[in-house]
Formats: structure tokens, C-alpha cells, sequence
């Protein structure tokens, strides 16, 4: 199994296109750079091939690159995006789309590696080994295409049970594992994973807003607005309180 990242670059501009491709590549955890000059020629590859992240232009004639991200999130495994644009004015529209990066063309090689770095800490690859990563990471196995991947657990947001399998949700989209959720909880535990509803883990590290509304209790995991069930509520409200004063 191959850890270095297989990524699809699109851009319309064919000089900057190849810019973007040749930086990639430079990068030694880039293994295969792919291109396209129109997001509908994407779409065509996305469909045949599995990669581990876009890297996008937004301004483009027909689709765009933000309609081209609105169709990628309704994929199942939709692949991370970085956007490379010359328009500070989509950043929003781009971060509410989950974007892992937004990089500003003229492109620096430095900037892009650190785009590189933040793709690598969603899709858990880590220089062609297997590592617990930072403070003991714990580097998370998932089947995508038909190849083993690792997912770190830092970068898992929530879980979701599925019977007697968990979805692990991570901003760059979600994985099935065999694994039923109580187990998770167990393992997990240590790592600041709790129960918030009969059927969902989320990781203390990622809750952003406590919500409270007529009684109910909701949380801000990663742009998305998870309930917490009653029974759960006051146990998870004392939880984030001790970590805020940790």
C-alpha cells in the first residue's frame, strides 16, 4: 500500500494549472498528480477513480468551482478540497463547503505545503507508514476503494452508529467501519469521545457551540448541528466545563 497522497488538480488556465501540478509534485508526500482544464472533466474522473483530495480553482467557465463542491458533497466518500484561487472574497462560501484550505494564487511553494500537511491530517497518511502521530495519535483503518487507509483520530469529529457499524465523520467526509459503536465508546473514551445520544459519539476537541433552546440541547461539531439526548446533557455539559478549565 502506497501512503503518499493521489490528488486531482482542475483549474482552466493551463499555465497555472501545470504551476499547481509541478509544486505538487515536488512535494514528497504527493505521489500522483492528476489534471483537469474544466470541473465537468472532474466530475468524469471523480466517477472512474478514487483521490485523496481536489485541489480546486473556483472562477471557471460552466460549473464553478463552488457548484462542483456542492455536487462532491452529495458523493459518499466525497473527496477533501483546498481551493487555489486568486479571489479572497469566496473564503466563506468556500469553509462553509468544509474546505480543508483556501490557498491564494500567486501560489508560494510554502503555502502549499502547508495545504498539503492540513490534507495529510484529514486522510491520516503519514509518509508511506503507518504512525500514532502527535501526543500518540491513533491512526484509524478504513477501506476506500477497495484500498486500506488510515484515518486519524484527532481528525474525526463525531461517530454515527449504523447497526453494528460506525460512519467516523471527519471534514473531509466519512468512513464505515466494522465496528459497532458501544466499543468505540469504550476505546475512545480516553481520547475525549462521548456519548451525546443513543446513537452518536462526538469528540470534545471539535464541539464549537453548546446550544440551548426550550430545553433542548444541541452541539456544533464541524459545521453541523448534532442533538444531544436529555439523559446526556447534563453529563456532557460538566465535561466541556472541566476541559475549559483544564
Amino acid at each position: 500500500m502506497s501512503a503518499r497522497l493521489k490528488v486531482l488538480v482542475v483549474d482552466d488556465e493551463r499555465p497555472a494549472l501545470d504551476e499547481l501540478a509541478y509544486l505538487l509534485q515536488q512535494d514528497h508526500r504527493v505521489g500522483e498528480v492528476l489534471t483537469c482544464d474544466t470541473a465537468t472533466a472532474s466530475l468524469r474522473v471523480l466517477q472512474e477513480l478514487a483521490v485523496d483530495a481536489l485541489f480546486l480553482d473556483i472562477q471557471m467557465p460552466g460549473l464553478t468551482g463552488l457548484e462542483l463542491a456542492q455536487v462532491l458533497a452529495r458523493f459518499k466518500e466525497p473527496p477533501p478540497i483546498v481551493f487555489v484561487t486568486a479571489h479572497e472574497s469566496h473564503a466563506v462560501e468556500a469553509f462553509e463547503l468544509q474546505a480543508v484550505d483556501y490557498v491564494l494564487k500567486p501560489v508560494r511553494a510554502d503555502r502549499l505545503a502547508e495545504a498539503v500537511r492540513r490534507v495529510v491530517g484529514v486522510v491520516g497518511l503519514v509518509d508511506g507508514v503507518t504512525d500514532r502521530g502527535p501526543a500518540g495519535d491513533l491512526q484509524v483503518p478504513v477501506e476506500l476503494g477497495g484500498v486500506t487507509r488510515f484515518v486519524a483520530r484527532s481528525a474525526i469529529t463525531h461517530v454515527e452508529a449504523q447497526g453494528d457499524y460506525a460512519r467516523l465523520h471527519t471534514p473531509g467526509g466519512s468512513h464505515l467501519v466494522r465496528t459497532p459503536l458501544s466499543q468505540l465508546e469504550d476505546d475512545w473514551g480516553p481520547a475525549g469521545f462521548v456519548r451525546i445520544h443513543r446513537s452518536l459519539l462526538v469528540s470534545l476537541a471539535h464541539v464549537a457551540e453548546v446550544r440551548m433552546d426550550a430545553g433542548r440541547c444541541t452541539v456544533v461539531v464541524a459545521g453541523a448541528e448534532l442533538v444531544v439526548s436529555r439523559r446526556h446533557t447534563r453529563e456532557l455539559r460538566d465535561l466541556l466545563l472541566k476541559r475549559a478549565q483544564a
